[in-house]
């Protein structure tokens, strides 16, 4: 007699690398080609604005693990080389320790990079690249056997992964916790069809990436997109000089291959869930850790407080349980994850969880709740505020601790309904004035009642 769905709904969070909102279809690009996001976001429920409250990998995808920010999760901003530490001395739960209490197998296949086992974090079984940021060369941790090194590209191996994984899962509950490197550097180490997909002269730019008639340019940065550790740790001879005329549109046609690689691997997520009966009982959250600047405002990589580094899609899809909608009078963030999908599969939110519990706005019985605005912070001392309509942010003085200290000043004030572009910074200015108050307060009072994860011996 066939198997059916448990009665409790399975969850997968499946996180992309540096993929910001503006380059998915369903978010309004026309040029990209991203079915599979697309078919998420028209059977699931989509937040149009939000947000990673720490645009770097390490700390965004420990708040999203966490439920806290990142000063409370793991007391750094920045991605830390040293590791976090020890399970034991975390005070509250992750996301994978509380759906396995509730009698959930749990489990990791794609990129980590969180500096601690993740066994010591709640995952059953654990497969993931030793290195971040390559796609060829990998070498593999598996959990229940020994490594690996392959010279295949490594998002095909975790798809391999990802297939036997969830062959395995049709009869008890599960939380899948995974991650697509995608569209993260380095972008000339993707499959050919990918790197040749998009051209060069029909891509297009965003309109703040110009200065005086001309894209932005930093031949350092193209070298580290298209190279990462490769050129700025390893400084292999191939990875000094860039191609010739290389420029931003090759880097934006380079990212676009990538993102629409990505694509291909939610492609393949639906259709193994579709073959193993398992998708209507699923919840599959779709967001990234962070944005990209690609050249907006002058900049590259990420982690500043603009649309750009800190948009990021985020996609709720559950056909059992959710009606398909775009919400755009919620803002939603990586911190409200936790809450979130804990309480959308009926279970208990934990003690000392800092996000928002945002299912009555999935579940369409509530048009908004809780503080309605994503709090950001970036290694640069900035601290923010995004609502609906504005951004904010305070600069502090980095003390010797690493931590902001002193009196803020203003840095960052955008009207985003009449300046979506954030081309005309009101700082400073007697515009809104008010208005820039109340945000600062916020802030502030953010900023005190926000602990820092206090200093332990690891």
């Amino acid at each position: 007699m066939a198997q059916g769905p448990p009665s409790k709904p399975n969850v997968i969070v499946c996180l992309l690398d540096q993929l910001r909102a503006f380059e998915v279809g369903a978010y309004g690009n026309s040029a990209i080609h991203t079915p599979n996001m697309d078919r998420l976001a028209a059977g699931g429920v989509r937040f149009e604005i939000a947000c990673s409250n720490n645009p770097v990998c390490t700390p965004g995808r420990s708040i999203l693990l966490s439920g806290q920010y990142g000063r409370t999760c793991t007391g750094v901003l920045g991605n830390a080389d040293e590791p976090v530490p020890t399970r034991e001395k975390f005070p509250n739960r992750t996301i994978a320790e509380a759906f396995r209490s509730a009698g959930y197998a749990t489990g990791l296949i794609g990129k980590w990079h969180v500096h601690v086992d993740p066994a010591l974090l709640g995952f059953d079984t654990a497969f993931y690249p030793l290195v971040p940021h390559r796609y060829t060369g990998q070498t593999f941790i598996d959990s229940r056997d020994e490594g690996f090194t392959t010279d295949r590209f490594c998002p095909e191996v975790e798809q391999e992964e990802l297939d036997r994984w969830l062959s395995e899962r049709k009869e008890t509950p599960f939380f899948l916790y995974y991650n697509i490197s995608q569209p993260h550097m380095p972008l000339a180490d993707v499959p050919e069809r990918y790197k040749t997909m998009y051209s060069r002269d029909t891509v297009p730019l965003r309109e703040n990436v110009w200065t005086d008639g001309k894209p932005a340019y930093n031949e350092n940065w193209f070298r580290i997109y298209l190279w990462d550790f490769l050129f700025y740790r390893e400084h292999l001879p191939y990875t000094e000089s860039l191609p010739d005329g290389f420029d931003l549109r090759d880097l934006t046609a380079l990212y676009y291959g990538a993102t629409t690689w990505a694509d291909d691997q939610v492609g393949n997520l639906l259709r193994m869930l579709e073959e193993n009966s398992l998708l209507e009982n699923t919840i599959l959250l779709f967001t990234s850790d962070h944005g990209d600047n690609l050249g907006s405002h002058g900049l590259f990589n990420k982690d500043v407080l603009y649309e750009e580094s800190i948009r990021v899609p985020m996609i709720y899809h559950w056909p059992a349980g959710l009606a398909p909608r775009a919400i755009d009078t919620q803002v939603a963030s990586l911190v409200d994850v936790m809450p979130t999908l804990l309480s959308l599969s009926g279970q208990s939110i934990p003690e000392g969880i800092q996000g928002t519990d945002l299912s009555d706005v999935a579940r369409g019985e509530a048009s908004e709740i809780g503080p309605n605005a994503a709090f950001i912070e970036t290694t640069s001392m900035t601290s923010g505020v995004r609502t609906l309509s504005h951004l904010y942010g305070l600069k502090m003085d980095k003390g010797p601790d690493g931590k902001p200290h002193g009196t803020p000043d203003p840095a960052l004030f955008f009207d985003l309904d009449r300046d979506p572009l954030q081309q005309r910074n009101l700082a400073g200015t007697s515009e809104q004035r008010d208005l820039a108050g109340e945000l600062r307060e916020r802030v502030m009072e953010w900023d005190a009642a926000t602990p820092w994860l206090p200093s332990v011996d690891c």
